[in-house]
């Protein structure tokens, strides 16, 4: 039914100027559309994250988007170099090593963009 067609992120923020900002300079994603009043739509590798304005926008406790990286250690390392802070959690049976999560072989890191929405990084 739906396996067969694609899907998007959308990740709702308060002022999307702000965001834009966050998204393209400390993230480095490329917007694919950006037409439409309170839309942006970024590319990333074959998917898409759409960043949009709403009153809404932080509420969600859960990650919002994950990222399947090759280097999650690099990829921290950069990011913390731009300013970025990383969220440590409890969790059972995981470990960690400086700001990533680690469960046998998986290896995970999570952020919060401007308006708190909790983006991660994993091992592929």
């Amino acid at each position: 039914m739906l396996d067969d067609n694609e899907a998007m992120a959308t990740v709702p923020v308060r002022d999307l100027k702000k965001a834009r900002k966050f998204y393209e300079d400390t993230l480095g994603l490329k917007p694919i559309h950006d037409d439409h009043p309170g839309v942006i739509a970024y590319g990333s590798r074959g998917s898409a994250v759409l960043v949009y304005e709403s009153q809404y926008a932080g509420t969600n406790k859960a990650t919002a988007v994950s990222w399947t990286v090759g280097d999650v250690d690099g990829l921290v390392r950069a990011l913390k170099a731009k300013g970025v802070a990383f969220e440590h959690y409890d969790l059972p049976q995981t470990k960690r090593e400086g700001d990533v999560h680690v469960a046998g072989s998986t290896r995970v890191a999570w952020f919060k963009d401007l308006d708190g929405n909790i983006h991660s990084l994993v091992n592929g």
